[in-house]
């Protein structure tokens, strides 16, 4: 029997494999970090890959930047460790981190808008979904935006819409490059018309960085990327970048399906077919984001096009 069907059994009976993974942190010769890990259904020592299901010991997704090796597949990632991999050490100065959300609507439905943020906040340390800040890839600066899908599905909501808005004020001001990393299921539901407006907030300020000041906006493409953001700055970028296999679209398949009636084939959203018919300008493996966005960037800072 292989160990990953060992582990199947484990689990199938009834979480005794929680119960020895526990154990065996516990008599590891590894790091006080790595036995610090709780043995949780958020927290455990093993991932699964979505794509092939493999198990994925936790240092193997550290150590590869969560990319299975098996078949390339991208692992989920958090936007701390996402600025952790595009960032150099200790040059992350983040803006804006006690901006957070009111419920203005007060909205309800299984649960109220304003329990699901505090929810969300407990469980990822954000103030809400997208990070702000400025650092530097290999020495050059940027104005970086890093959303973050685990906090309510990296919906964008006011407080994304203002933080974004403010992030692009300060790049225009400083004429620095400006690059945005994507990963959200749209427009924030509990936040009604509100979070719509985003859309044409963030487009409007892009529209004075980009056509006025003639500055670089890149936009990078995660799984997944859909919905308000799709439909605003994630493809307004002068040069969009994907992840490989990152699920991007504005509907989902199932409701383009209803419209026409008429079925779509399988991977028309993953960002390959999106490269094939033009909508992307390349798709970047992650270990290689880092060093792509600064050899872009780092023209637009040694040329002499800043006027005043």
């Amino acid at each position: 029997m292989s160990v990953i069907n060992w582990f199947e059994d484990k689990r199938k009976f009834g979480g005794l494999i929680g119960a020895f993974l526990e154990e065996a942190t516990r008599s590891s010769t590894s790091s006080e970090r790595d036995r610090r890990i709780n043995v949780n259904a958020n927290k455990g020592l093993w991932a699964r890959c979505d794509n092939r299901g493999n198990m994925l010991h936790v240092k193997f997704p550290r150590q590869s930047r969560s990319v299975c090796e098996e078949r390339g597949y991208h692992l989920s990632m958090n936007s701390m460790e996402r600025i952790e991999l595009s960032i150099d050490p200790n040059t992350w100065i983040p803006m804006d981190e006690d901006t957070t959300a009111r419920d203005v609507l007060s909205f309800s439905d299984e649960d109220s808008h304003e329990s699901r943020i505090l929810i969300s906040q407990e469980k990822t340390g954000l103030t809400d979904a997208v990070q702000t800040g400025i650092g530097y890839p290999n020495g050059t600066l940027i104005a970086l935006g890093v959303m973050d899908f685990h906090f309510m599905g990296g919906s964008m909501g006011s407080v994304v819409g203002e933080k974004i808005t403010r992030l692009i004020e300060y790049a225009t001001q400083q004429l620095l490059p400006l690059v945005s990393i994507c990963a959200s299921g749209g427009a924030r539901m509990q936040e009604g018309t509100l979070s719509l407006m985003q859309m044409a907030k963030i487009s409007s300020v892009l529209q004075l960085y980009q056509v006025q000041k003639k500055l670089l906006y890149i936009s990078v493409l995660t799984y997944p990327t859909t919905g308000g953001v799709t439909a605003s700055f994630g493809m307004l970028g002068d040069i969009i970048i994907a992840e490989s296999k990152a699920y991007i679209a504005f509907a989902g398949k199932r409701v383009i399906e209803q419209t026409p009636r008429q079925k779509i084939p399988d991977g028309f959203q993953a960002a390959e077919s999106l490269f094939d018919n033009g909508l992307l300008d390349s798709i970047v493996p992650r270990n290689l984001l880092k060093g792509v966005l600064s050899e872009i960037s780092e023209p637009y800072l040694s040329v002499p096009y800043k006027k005043s």
